[in-house]
């Protein structure tokens, strides 16, 4: 119960989010972890620090519409850069447009390691030209990786927090929220890297902006290293979930001759490409209406076209199960 304000967070939580990462077999110094109070939270504490009104951000499309949101309310500008698909290799970045989408008003290139909805991971090849990119224009890399604990078969995603050599201001984002599967305890973190001296400078001023707000409560950051200790039996039981979902979808996807899962390699998203005339809008409402089942049209995450539905993968299996076959049913044929 006793208060004691620290703007980067109390140190043992920090030493806690720390011994994370060291069990990843990444080195992050506390004093480069900054405690807030969710991702959200930190995504608006680093637009104000990077950013003055009108300034923008490149953000992937498809991606997830929240931070859009968070741009326009912190007075920036979200512009898109488009992740292309193809069968045999999955996602990608496409770098070329992102390249062309920089103006003298750009200040960040955001990229979500593995991406919602796509379950796509940032490629070594890819980081390294986003970082030689930010670094010519002197952009700053957000990288989100709340999903990356959750990688699909069981192959480790990337970790960009332990490459020495990203020499572009790069911020790390994480949380209990996807890593813990408790988004309701608001605890979240930024791990500040890059080139030394940009760094540093970004810290300093970072610390203040947070002192300004002091939003993380106190009985969460002393709890910090005891729920982590129990992550594993949590991403355990998630990692069971999804897979057995994604296997089903899978399998009842494969009998249709107009429907198939766009290839997923972490996350708990899987995106259903449906060959019809029917508008995603439609759909979802008549999915919502007529079968009581819940999906998410692709336009909620800003798709290119119509023909896709986002399902996440959490539910109960026999709820999941239900749902799918209900959505099979109107709509594969």
């Amino acid at each position: 119960m006793q208060y004691a304000p620290e703007p980067r967070g109390l140190l043992t939580a920090r030493r806690a989010v720390a011994g994370y990462y060291r069990d990843r077999g990444a080195s992050i110094d506390p004093a480069a972890l900054f405690l807030t109070a969710g991702t959200s939270d930190a995504y608006s504490i680093l637009f104000r620090l990077l950013g003055n009104p009108g300034d923008e951000i490149l953000i992937p499309r498809p991606g997830y519409p929240l931070l859009a949101y968070l741009a326009r309310l912190d007075s920036l500008n979200a512009c898109a850069y488009p992740l292309r698909y193809d069968m045999t290799v999955g996602w990608s970045i496409d770098l070329d447009v992102l390249q062309a989408l920089i103006t003298p008003r750009t200040r960040a290139v955001v990229v979500i390691d593995p991406n919602n909805p796509t379950g796509s991971y940032v490629k070594r090849p890819e980081f390294r030209q986003l970082d030689a990119v930010c670094r010519h224009y002197g952009l700053a890399l957000i990288v989100d990786e709340v999903f990356c604990d959750y990688a699909a078969g069981g192959t480790a995603g990337s970790m960009p927090v332990d490459r020495n050599g990203f020499e572009s201001l790069t911020f790390v984002l994480n949380g209990f929220s996807k890593l813990m599967g408790l988004p309701q305890v608001k605890l979240g973190w930024i791990v500040v890297a890059g080139e030394s001296g940009l760094a540093q400078a970004a810290r300093v001023r970072l610390e203040i902006l947070l002192d300004f707000y002091l939003s993380v409560a106190t009985p969460v950051q002393h709890a910090a290293g005891r729920l982590l200790d129990r992550r594993h039996g949590i991403q355990r039981q998630i990692l069971t979930r999804i897979g057995a979902n994604s296997r089903f979808l899978e399998a009842r996807i494969e009998r249709t001759g107009n429907c198939r899962v766009l290839r997923r390699e972490g996350g708990w998203y899987a995106i259903v490409e449906i060959l019809d005339s029917v508008a995603d809008e439609d759909r979802a409402l008549h999915l919502l209406e007529h079968d009581n089942t819940l999906v998410h049209p692709g336009f909620f995450y800003d798709f290119d076209r119509e023909g896709f539905v986002v399902l996440s993968l959490l539910p109960r299996e026999d709820a999941f199960r239900g749902g799918v076959s209900r959505l099979i049913g109107r709509y594969g044929r």
